[in-house]
């Protein structure tokens, strides 16, 4: 990275909410205290210029003043996450303390072009924790940990910016994270806020004897690779109609396509892995609100906190190497019915009977974690320059096999797979097996 890429911390403070806001301690649910929840969820989001506004990247009109702004608004509705993170007994273990000692906000520039840094595509040519925000000094691990949001804005000299978050997953999930920076970007624009946001975190189960696993721990030396692939629209079609063809006319989803070419792909680029007879997992967390409706407030409209269920879909090796991608579709798609009956009993206490902990999290390479990020939000957030032409889901752990589906650069069709799941000597292999379409 040359000098002139150097980003400058040019201010840091406390963004506290707009107007008063009510204090004490917020109840957090059962699956906000699961301890997987207790890190900082990382992203990037990378916004162009826009030359219709004046006034390039800094000052009262520039996109750091814009999020700050929205930012304080915000807060006043999810005052919440202005707050700390406490324990304590009489209060229920962990929760929230509705302080108000406020955001961490950082505002940054650099000294160079979006395109000189290829709009921070892999490998980022600017290092992540240089546009991620870290108060500085730096907070203890005792203190980071209580800390619930810090938004960094780092602007460029073509006037495009990029909005770094960190964001507790103890107080939200994808879905809500999102929620509220559309919030943000509304209010940033002048607008209202749409919707309220909502607690509620009664309505999550706490199941009678549900297990916690352990933490995922790293299993070997072998540390797994990033690749992003893009996938073309003709690509996803071409799938979906083989699908289609093979199923009589039924249909099925992008993602359903792309999760079932990575599952199939990784274990065969694998093979020296897995036998054929050994179970290989395919784990994704589904959105649990329409499963809560009856219990959450407004059926779920607003609510942002964590409310998923991990479904976890099994075949032996040799089936899922072997098959066809409609086949593979059809056993994901299955798995995927039994979501409301395994939930309900999950919510009953029953899998805790029978020792299972469904949202436990291994570094097992038998199993590949997905997730779906084109359906949380993120893409569009908009705080006056548009929506991003691109987010970057961020993780430290490179001994958990992932696969995240984002969407693709504005103006590309189709969706991008951001994989980390096969280690170096095997990356060539998975890649040239997700993109033959035979």
């Amino acid at each position: 990275m040359s000098k002139t890429a150097a980003v400058e911390r040019v201010a840091q403070r406390l963004v506290r909410p707009a107007e008063p806001t009510p204090g004490g301690p917020h109840r957090l649910s059962w699956l906000d205290r699961y301890p997987t929840q207790m890190a900082l969820i990382e992203s990037l989001h990378v916004f162009k210029p826009d030359p219709a506004r004046d006034g390039g990247g800094v000052g009262r009109d520039g996109p750091a003043a814009a999020v700050e702004r929205g930012l304080a608004r915000a807060l006043v509705a999810y005052y919440p996450l202005a707050g700390r993170l406490a324990t304590s007994d009489a209060a229920g273990g962990l929760h929230v303390d509705c302080s108000a000692d406020g955001v961490w906000f950082v505002e940054a520039a650099v000294g160079c072009r979006l395109d000189d840094v290829d709009y921070l595509e892999y490998p980022m040519q600017i290092p992540k924790d240089e546009l991620l925000p870290h108060p500085l000094p730096r907070p203890s691990p005792e203190e980071e940990a209580k800390l619930i949001l810090l938004v960094q804005v780092t602007t460029f000299d073509c006037g495009g910016f990029v909005v770094g978050f960190r964001f507790s997953h103890a107080v939200a999930d994808g879905v809500g994270a999102a929620r509220f920076m559309a919030a943000v970007g509304e209010l940033a624009r002048g607008g209202e806020q749409l919707e309220p946001p909502v607690w509620a975190r009664d309505a999550i189960p706490d199941p009678p004897g549900a297990l916690v696993g352990r933490l995922p721990e790293p299993a070997g030396a072998d540390r797994l690779q990033y690749l992003a692939i893009d996938i073309s629209a003709d690509y996803i079609d071409h799938f979906k109609s083989r699908f289609a063809a093979a199923t009589g006319g039924g249909r099925c989803s992008a993602f359903e396509v792309l999760i079932a070419k990575a599952w199939q792909s990784r274990t065969r680029a694998a093979a020296a892995w897995f036998a054929d007879d050994t179970p290989v997992h395919l784990c994704f967390a589904a959105n649990a609100r329409p499963l809560l409706a009856a219990r959450l407030p407004r059926a779920g409209a607003g609510f942002y906190g964590n409310c998923y269920y991990i479904m976890r879909v099994t075949a032996t090796a040799g089936a899922v190497r072997s098959s066809s991608v409609p086949d593979v579709v059809r056993i994901i798609r299955e798995g995927k019915k039994r979501l409301p009956a395994e939930f309900a009993r999950w919510a009953a206490g029953e899998e805790g009977a029978a020792g299972v902990d469904p949202y436990q999290i291994t570094s097992d390479r038998r199993t590949l974690l997905v997730s779906d990020w084109t359906r949380l939000g993120f893409a569009e957030v908009d705080y006056g320059w548009g929506t991003p032409a691109h987010v970057v889901p961020l993780t430290n752990l490179d001994y958990i096999a992932t696969c995240i589906l984002v969407k693709p650069w504005a103006h590309k069709p189709g969706a991008r797979l951001i994989t980390q799941c096969v280690t170096p000597d095997r990356v060539d292999r998975f890649h040239d097996a997700m993109v033959d379409m035979n």
